[in-house]
């Protein structure tokens, strides 16, 4: 009974107070009264993350679809939220949970042979040409996010006379000192001496590193542009976008044998689970090459 009052006032409040349709209602009563069957048919009054874990396992036993448990998953956190905000309740169960049966979306990564090819098809006969291969040449080398691209200033690059390193401002204006490798300082090389100057030349003035034609700082959309136009110039058919070469950054840099933590810094990542993800892209193409190779693998 004291879940049943709980549910009412929850609906409730998202009726009236956050103005939700009448269907979306009905599907949040549905979804909370199976919820609410549940405990009292096993006599649960104390829920934790294994609780909820345990009813979407049973939810997927009785067949629900993925995109039925993600909803009831998605219900029952709306409701816990609420109990814990009104101060009917301590903690949220659901916020580590995962529904069942959820497959883990792998980052898609270019071949080494495919990046190459994608940063070599641009010219380097115009100020737009070496700014592109030097957005490209970076991003691939430091896996930089496109913000923490387009976000760069001079002085963010350090050492001017070798380029060793440069700063990146990641999410939460974490900062992190990555490492450049010897294309990226090259083609930024180029770009600071010959591409730039003649780009700072058409607009008023601005610490950005990379610029647009018209001399003000480039844009993230400017970028998606510049890798869309280098993979139709370099003929790779597969729909790419600034964060392909943060995933194939990091995954050839695992690949080559580089630790979790060395590329979980590089990438800035919070969390070694975040980087983990890589591992996973590693581990399918090593089966891949077994599968391949060995005799008795087929």
């Amino acid at each position: 009974m004291e879940v049943t009052r709980l549910i009412e006032q929850f609906l409730r409040h998202t009726a009236l107070e956050r103005g939700r349709s009448a269907n979306t209602i009905a599907a949040y009563r549905r979804d909370l009264e199976r919820w609410a069957d549940y405990l009292d048919t096993r006599l649960i009054q104390d829920v934790d993350a294994a609780v909820v874990t345990d009813y979407l396992t049973t939810l997927r036993r009785d067949g629900l679809a993925s995109s039925s448990m993600t909803r009831a998953l998605s219900t029952l956190r709306s409701f816990h939220r609420f109990l814990v905000a009104e101060g009917l309740a301590t903690t949220d169960p659901t916020g580590s949970v995962i529904a069942p049966g959820r497959t883990q979306r792998l980052p898609k990564a270019l071949s080494i042979e495919q990046v190459t090819s994608l940063i070599e098809s641009t010219p380097l006969d115009t100020p737009i040409g070496l700014r592109d291969r030097a957005i490209l040449e970076l991003m691939y080398a430091t896996g930089a996010r496109v913000s923490e691209a387009v976000d760069l200033v001079v002085d963010d690059v350090r050492d001017d006379a070798v380029l060793d390193v440069i700063t990146l401002t990641g999410k939460g204006n974490k900062q992190r000192i990555v490492p450049v490798g010897q294309f990226a300082r090259d083609a930024l090389e180029a770009y600071l001496v010959r591409g730039r100057p003649a780009l700072l030349a058409k607009g008023r003035g601005t610490p950005a590193l990379f610029l647009g034609a018209r001399g003000g700082p480039l844009s993230r959309q400017n970028v998606f542009l510049i890798i869309r136009a280098a993979a139709e110039r370099a003929q790779i058919t597969a729909v790419i976008s600034p964060h392909t070469l943060r995933h194939s950054c990091a995954t050839h840099l695992l690949r080559g044998g580089a630790d979790i933590r060395v590329v979980q810094e590089l990438l800035g990542h919070a969390s070694v689970a975040t980087t983990q993800i890589y591992t996973l892209v590693t581990r399918d193409a090593l089966t891949e090459a077994y599968r391949t190779a060995h005799p008795r693998a087929r």
